[in-house]
């Protein structure tokens, strides 16, 4: 007998739950759309989705009626019912559906396996619930295009995503989340608050930087250079194009060419927009004898790579084509790795610390042996290199979890994952110990003995490239950036014309301060120039008048409402001037 559902653990509960809703509504589907092709339905993070073939477009009328449809089912507390039967029943049931049809033909076992409820049949593995009026509490979201199989080729379905939950609670919360995580969406915020804009022109996944967003760039790019700096870090600069041989042995060409985009003949010379920044910088290294005395080698640039991504995956920031990693490569002896390896996470936690990220977990990326084929094949060197960033994270007592078939495709590493406000986890920040590509690159050093070693090459990066950074930073401020970091540290309302020369004089000496700001003399009324500066996200409303005019001094407002009343203005001046040094 199965294991009743309310004895199972709640993972597995809610995975049923999600499943048989999919079913669920793929049932009222084909209800409401006589003639409708209906393709898969799985079980997703916070709910599910399927796929349709339909006569027209999905509106939102649509989605509430296929929402009474199934809240139908659900009342009529069907039984879910497994059978199987051969291909050729299969092929029978399914006869008008070809999508189900292209599955039987792939499955290589004769026998199918089929679940029921009421009248809907589809072809399953399951497991799902024991009836329909155990799913619990859910919401239909939204309909999108995906390609059949993810194939760009084959036919464009409609996909409707539901959310599921155990408890209407559970649900609820998660509602709230998406609506908070919706006002700080960096697409919305970057449109609003003028960070950056596409064009069609362009082209997908290649976002402009307006002077705004290029501001809030380019003061994160000196942070992070300026650690790195205080870290022994050498900065270098090095060409987006090279021949197409570089990448060939590097590997990149072998592992990557699918995600580069096409070779370019240049006077009878293939040449490629690169990848990565790593075959560039072990030129560098190569440029000259090195000795173990000038091991460690810290090269570092901010460093811009190209990857040819699908135009209907890109969008935003955080997915380009175009993206400028925090990109470093630590050339050092075997002994060195994990004092340099220790020295990284230092540098990471401190950036981190100082960005406002708290949100994030370690995961030790490694190769999976059942599967050699997709990385550098040396045994040996893999065996030295996980055990040594396993025994780097003990050492350091930092916690970790362990992902097999994860690690880079020349050596194990260290991924650092940042949680969104929607609390999905996403890679960010890496460390890679790497015996491989030295040997590729055939670089030496001269050691001690006088003889030759071989160096090894740790990769990281600290804050991930500047366009996910920046995504992930306009959604964990939702556009409030810390003052250090605003495009515009503060506005300076004059409340009438005759205060605009005094408004300038403030401008000029906040400016000579090294401060960013700007002036609002419109013709407006001064709340309602307080309130769209509140809407820009502006730290400070200066506002001057007749008093502050005679006093030397200016009326300050904070974007969170707070009034600070009339200060004198080389108190304001000193008082952020403090805020920006300590980057609180």
């Amino acid at each position: 007998m199965p294991q009743p559902l309310h004895e199972l653990p709640q993972e597995d509960r809610v995975y049923r739950m999600r499943h048989s809703a999919a079913h669920i509504m793929a049932e009222a589907v084909l209800e409401l759309f006589p003639g409708a092709k209906f393709a898969i339905g799985p079980p997703i993070e916070h709910g599910f989705y399927y796929d349709f073939e339909l006569s027209r477009p999905l509106t939102p009328e649509d989605l509430g009626a296929i929402d009474e449809r199934m809240r139908a089912t659900i009342a009529a507390d069907h039984p879910f019912v497994h059978r199987e039967v051969d291909k050729e029943e299969a092929r029978r049931l399914f006869a008008d559906q070809p999508f189900k049809l292209e599955l039987i033909d792939g499955i290589e076992v004769d026998q199918m396996s089929l679940y029921e409820h009421g009248e809907f049949t589809d072809l399953c593995e399951g497991p799902h619930v024991e009836r329909t009026g155990q799913v619990g509490a859910f919401k239909l979201a939204s309909v999108a295009g995906a390609y059949w199989r993810g194939d760009e080729h084959k036919p464009m379905l409609q996909r409707i995503y539901g959310l599921l939950f155990e408890k209407k609670k559970e649900l609820k919360a998660h509602l709230a989340m998406m609506e908070e995580a919706e006002k700080r969406d960096h697409r919305r915020l970057g449109r609003e608050l003028e960070l950056f804009t596409t064009h069609e022109l362009i082209g997908a996944g290649l976002p402009l930087w307006l002077p705004k967003g290029a501001t809030v760039r380019r003061l994160l790019e000196e942070f992070i250079t300026e650690l790195e700096r205080q870290a022994g870090y050498s900065h270098v600069y090095t060409p987006h194009i090279a021949k197409k041989d570089l990448y060939e042995l590097s590997g990149h060409w072998d592992h990557f060419k699918d995600d580069m985009f096409p070779v370019m003949e240049l006077e009878h010379e293939e040449m490629v927009l690169r990848p990565m920044n790593c075959p560039h910088h072990i030129l560098i290294y190569a440029s000259k004898l090195r000795s173990y005395r000038d091991l460690p080698i810290r090269l570092a640039e901010m460093g811009t790579m190209y990857r040819n991504e699908r135009s209907g995956v890109v969008g935003g920031l955080s997915r380009v084509r175009a993206m400028t990693l925090n990109d470093a490569h630590i050339f050092c002896t075997p002994e060195q790795v994990k004092a340099e390896f220790s020295n990284v996470m230092r540098l990471v936690e401190e950036a981190y610390d100082t960005l406002g990220i708290t949100e994030y977990s370690y995961q030790l990326s490694l190769r999976d042996p059942a599967n050699t084929e997709k990385y550098a094949p040396d045994d040996a060197m893999w065996e030295m290199a996980e055990p040594m960033l396993r025994e780097a994270m003990t050492e350091l007592d930092l916690p970790f979890t362990e992902a097999i078939g994860e690690a880079a495709f020349y050596g194990p590493k260290l991924d650092i994952q940042l949680r969104d406000t929607m609390g999905r986890e996403e890679t960010f920040s890496t460390v890679q110990i790497d015996f491989h590509l030295p040997n590729q690159f055939d670089i030496s050093y001269i050691g001690e003995d006088g003889a030759e070693h071989r160096p090894v090459i740790i990769h990281r990066g600290v804050i991930s490239t500047m366009e996910r950074m920046m995504a992930y930073l306009i959604e964990h401020y939702a556009g409030a950036f810390p003052l250090w970091l605003a495009p515009v540290q503060a506005i300076v309302i004059p409340i009438a014309d005759r205060h605009i020369e005094y408004a300038q004089k403030v401008i000029d000496d906040l400016q000579a301060a090294g401060l960013r700001v700007e002036l609002d003399d419109r013709g407006e009324r001064m709340q309602a120039k307080i309130r769209d500066a509140q809407l820009q996200k502006i730290p400070y409303m200066l506002i001057v008048g007749d008093r502050e005019q005679e006093a030397d001094a200016v009326a300050v407002r904070q974007r969170d409402g707070a009034n600070l009343g009339a200060l004198p203005l080389f108190q304001v001046i000193d008082r952020l001037k403090d805020e920006v040094t300590t980057k609180c």
